[in-house]
C-alpha cells in the first residue's frame, strides 16, 4: 500500500514543531498576562452539542463519528426488539393465530408468509425493508417453536436485509438523510472551541467564578475544502470571558490581539462590525425574516465579490428592492466614525441597528483613547462571520502584508447558554488561527533562530573508555538545561560530522584519550568554523 496524507492534514517535521510553539508560548504568555485561566476539552463532543449553532453551512461542515459496532445488525436487532413488544401487546390474538397457523398442513412458507401478514397487520408498515425484518423475525419465531424452517433460507433473508439497509445510501431526494445521521452516529468532533466551552460552563456554572476568563488551544476539525491556509484539522487558540456584559471585555480583546501581534511582529488590521447592526440593517431593507439568509451571503463579500453576493440574496429570495436599499453597503469610507455617523441616520427609529452603533462607538472610541491607531482598526459593515451564536460585537483579524484569509477571528454571544438549559450568562471571546499565523510568518521570514529547538553539542564517539567519559560529561550539560547527545555508533569521523551539519548542530565535541588525560574538552563551532580546546571547568562553564 502506497503510504498517504488524509486531505487537509499535514505532519510536522522538528523544525515546524518548534515554530509553532514558539507562536503558542507567546500566545499563552499574553492570555496569561491578561488574566485568562487554561482548560482543555474532549475531542469529540455529542452531536446535538455541535449542531445548530454555525449556521447552515458550518451543521455541514462538521465531521460526524460513525457509532461503533455492527450498524446493521444493532438496526435489525432494534427493529426485532420493536416486533416483540407489539407482538406482546397483542400476545393472546398473536399466540392463538399461531396455533391454528402452525397446526395446519401448509407448507412452512405459507405459514411464515401467514403470520408475517398477521404482525404487518398491527405494524402498518409499507417499508419494504420492515416487511422483510417482520419475516426475519418469524422466522426465527417459528425456529424457537420448531416449526420446519430451512437454515439457508433465513441466511439469505439476512443477507437480503443488510443489502436493503446498505441501499439506502443509494435512496435520492425523498431520503431522510437527517434522521439516517442520527442512526448511525451521535458523536462528531469538534468544529471549535466556543460551543464546548459554553457546554462546559452550562454544566459547571455553579462552581465558576463569575466573570470566568478561559484560555484554550486545541485542535478542531472542519470537512471543508483544503487549499492554502485552509485545513480540515488545525488548531485555534481561543480567549473567552463569560458573565460580564461591559463592553470594556470588547476593549480588552483588542489590546490582547493588538499585542500578541506586536510580540509575534506581525502586522495586522482588526475589522469590526456588531451583530446588532446587521440586525438593524435587515429591519431597514425590510427582511427581518431573512437575517441568517442575508448574513450567510453577506459574508462571502470576499470570497465572491459584490456580484457574487447579489446573486446569492436573490437565490434566498430576497428582493431586489431590498438589495438595492443595501447597495451603500457595498461603497464604505475609510473613516469608520464617519461610517456610523451614516448609519444612524438611516437608523432612525430602529432600536437595534442604533444599539449596535453605539456599542461599537464606545469600543472605536475607548480603543483610540488607549493609543490604538486608527489604521490597525476598520469598521467593516459588510462582516457577518456566518456563525449563528454571535450577538454583538464581530472582530476578525488580517494580515496586512501576505494574501492570506482571517487570521483570528471572534465576538460576542450573550445566548449561547441558553441552548444548554442556562440563562443569563453572556460571553464574548477571540480566536487565533495558529496554522495561518504560521504561514504569514514563515513568508514574512519573522522566525527568530531561537524558534528552532536545535541541539548545542553532539559528542564525537570513539568507544571503549572515551565514550563513557562523553556520556558523563553529556549528563552534566543536560543537568544545566544544555542539549547534548552522543553519536551512537563508533564511526568515521568524516560520518559524525555531516550528520552533526545535517541537523544543525552547532557544535562537535572530541574528548578522547587526550582531552581524558589532560582533563580538557575539544570543540568545533560547525557554524564558525573556529575550534578550541578548554578545560572540563570552563567548557561546563
Amino acid at each position: 500500500m502506497k503510504p498517504s496524507l488524509a486531505k487537509g492534514t499535514r505532519d510536522f517535521t522538528a523544525q515546524e514543531v518548534s515554530r509553532r510553539k514558539y507562536i503558542i508560548n507567546i500566545l499563552q504568555n499574553n492570555f496569561e498576562l491578561f488574566g485568562f485561566q487554561p482548560l482543555e476539552t474532549p475531542s469529540f463532543e455529542n452531536l446535538s452539542t455541535l449542531t445548530g449553532k454555525y449556521g447552515e453551512e458550518g451543521d455541514r461542515l462538521i465531521f460526524k463519528i460513525l457509532n461503533s459496532g455492527d450498524f446493521l445488525k444493532d438496526n435489525i436487532s432494534k427493529k426485532k426488539k420493536e416486533y416483540y413488544k407489539k407482538l406482546e401487546d397483542n400476545r393472546f390474538e398473536f399466540i392463538s393465530f399461531c396455533e391454528l397457523t402452525v397446526s395446519s398442513e401448509r407448507s412452512y412458507e405459507k405459514k411464515a408468509k401467514s403470520i408475517a401478514k398477521f404482525i404487518d397487520h398491527f405494524h402498518y408498515s409499507t417499508n419494504k425493508i420492515d416487511r422483510k425484518l417482520i419475516k426475519l423475525f418469524v422466522y426465527e419465531v417459528c425456529l424457537e417453536n420448531k416449526v420446519l424452517i430451512k437454515t439457508k433460507d433465513y441466511e439469505k433473508l439476512l443477507e437480503e436485509i443488510k443489502i436493503s439497509f446498505q441501499l439506502i445510501f443509494d435512496i435520492p431526494a425523498d431520503t431522510n438523510f437527517q434522521k439516517l445521521t442520527s442512526q448511525i452516529s451521535d458523536k462528531a468532533l469538534r468544529y471549535d472551541l466556543t460551543v464546548p466551552f459554553a457546554r462546559f460552563v452550562a454544566m459547571n456554572h455553579g462552581k465558576l467564578t463569575f466573570p470566568f476568563k478561559r484560555f484554550q488551544i486545541q485542535p478542531v476539525w472542519r470537512a471543508d475544502r483544503p487549499q492554502k491556509g485552509r485545513y480540515r484539522e488545525f488548531y485555534q487558540c481561543d480567549a473567552d470571558v463569560v458573565g460580564s456584559e461591559s463592553l470594556l471585555q470588547e476593549v480588552d480583546l483588542v489590546q490582547l490581539y493588538l499585542k500578541s501581534f506586536s510580540d509575534l511582529k506581525v502586522p495586522v488590521t482588526i475589522h469590526m462590525n456588531n451583530r446588532k447592526i446587521l440586525s438593524g440593517l435587515a429591519e431597514y431593507a425590510g427582511i427581518t425574516n431573512k437575517l441568517i439568509d442575508f448574513t450567510v451571503a453577506l459574508d462571502k463579500l470576499d470570497k465572491i465579490g459584490k456580484d457574487g453576493v447579489v446573486k446569492e440574496l436573490l437565490e434566498r429570495e430576497i428582493s431586489q428592492e431590498s438589495i438595492d436599499k443595501l447597495d451603500f453597503l457595498f461603497e464604505q469610507s475609510d473613516d469608520a466614525l464617519e461610517n456610523l455617523l451614516q448609519l444612524k441616520e438611516k437608523f432612525v427609529g430602529n432600536e437595534i441597528g442604533l444599539q449596535g452603533v453605539e456599542e461599537l462607538e464606545f469600543v472605536l472610541t475607548q480603543s483610540l483613547n488607549l493609543g490604538v491607531d486608527m489604521q490597525n482598526l476598520v469598521f467593516n459593515i459588510t462582516l457577518a462571520r456566518g456563525l449563528d451564536y454571535y450577538t454583538g460585537a464581530i472582530f476578525e483579524v488580517k494580515a496586512d502584508e501576505v494574501a492570506m484569509g482571517s487570521i483570528g477571528g471572534g465576538g460576542r454571544y450573550d445566548n449561547l447558554t441558553e441552548v444548554f438549559g442556562v440563562k443569563n450568562i453572556p460571553g464574548i471571546g477571540i480566536s487565533f488561527g495558529l496554522d495561518r499565523i504560521y504561514l504569514v510568518m514563515e513568508e514574512l521570514n519573522l522566525f527568530p533562530e531561537e524558534a528552532t529547538s536545535k541541539t548545542e553539542y553532539l559528542f564525537a564517539n570513539f568507544g571503549g573508555e572515551e565514550t563513557t567519559e562523553a556520556l558523563r560529561l553529556i549528563m552534566q550539560l543536560r543537568g544545566k538545561g544544555v542539549s547534548a547527545e552522543l553519536y551512537p555508533e563508533s564511526a568515521k569521523i568524516n560520518k559524525q560530522f555531516t550528520y552533526a551539519e545535517k541537523k544543525g548542530i552547532k557544535n562537535l565535541v572530541f574528548l578522547g584519550e587526550e582531552e581524558i588525560k589532560n582533563g580538557t574538552v575539544t570543540f568545533k563551532n560547525l557554524e564558525a568554523g573556529e575550534q578550541k580546546t578548554v578545560s572540563l571547568e570552563e567548557f561546563l562553564g
